[in-house]
């Protein structure tokens, strides 16, 4: 069931329907436009207190540069990197397949194994921090890189599944029965017929995944100890001194770390609106 629609003769109900949303956007984006505000600022502004107030002097070149030379930031956005790209795509790959045969194939079990998919995304990830701590212990992945990249990886593959299946078991049956019909073994329906299909979808998932991953804070610090193995979130919280912690810096710093998220979404928007724009069926 969906919302009517304002209609155009009731001008004080849209009047105060326009007022609503501009108040909700304006509370919702402070502060974020704080920080923005907070990240040109010069160290001047912060000892004074003008955290609000209009710039009185500008350091936007040496808070944004003194980032990557006041601190081990450059290191630190390795690091995620290198936990988060492999991350995506072990989800992708695992949650595509998992999706595709869970919902094209029948068989004994089916349905508990999809329940288990789904009943891992009610968990929440505070009760799993002691088990998950000592089995990377156990396997001697703890304070390794690869420890964030396998919790990441089993941990979102529930909800990609999920995702996955669901988008895979809405595309026509025709098109499946069509290839089977031509003799494809399900290897080849999966490459040539799912994977085309389920583009706008792993785009889609790409980016929420990436920003999960990337901005994963309570992972990092529970399974990370050394600042060769810390992703960039761990690495914020660090940026705080015990008597006096340079705001301006940490703002820059907070900025920085939001951009590669927004870079992935306008990298993955073309692919996401080219799979949309796909005709599958003729006719």
């Amino acid at each position: 069931m969906y919302p009517r629609p304002i209609p155009k003769t009731a001008r004080g109900l849209r009047a105060a329907y326009m007022t609503l949303v501009v108040a909700i956007l304006l509370l919702w984006l402070a502060p974020l436009f704080a920080i923005m505000l907070t990240s040109v600022r010069a160290a001047s502004d912060i000892a004074t207190g003008n955290l609000w107030g209009w710039p009185t002097a500008f350091g936007l070149v040496d808070n944004y540069v003194g980032v990557f030379t006041q601190t081990p930031m450059a290191r630190f956005f390795v690091n995620s990197l290198l936990i988060t790209v492999p991350s995506v795509v072990f989800v992708l790959a695992l949650s595509t397949l998992a999706g595709f045969v869970l919902s094209k194939f029948t068989f004994r079990g089916s349905m508990v194994l999809f329940a288990i998919f789904i009943g891992g995304n009610f968990l929440p990830a505070q009760i799993m921090m002691i088990p998950v701590r000592d089995l990377m212990v156990k396997l001697g992945l703890y304070d390794t890189t690869w420890a964030l990249i396998i919790f990441h990886t089993a941990f979102q593959t529930g909800f990609a599944t999920l995702f996955m299946r669901n988008f895979i078991a809405a595309r026509p049956k025709e098109l499946f029965d069509a290839a089977r019909a031509e003799g494809a073994s399900p290897a080849q329906i999966l490459m040539h017929v799912v994977v085309p299909l389920v583009r706008p979808a792993l785009a889609a998932l790409a980016i929420l995944l990436f920003t999960f991953i990337w901005n994963d804070y309570f992972w990092a610090v529970v399974l990370t100890i050394s600042d060769s193995v810390k992703p960039v979130t761990a690495d914020l919280a660090n940026l705080r001194g015990q008597y006096v912690s340079a705001w301006n810096t940490i703002s820059a710093a907070t900025v920085i770390v939001a951009v590669p998220p927004v870079i992935m979404f306008f990298l993955m928007q073309r692919h996401f609106i080219a799979g949309l724009t796909m005709g599958a069926v003729k006719g």
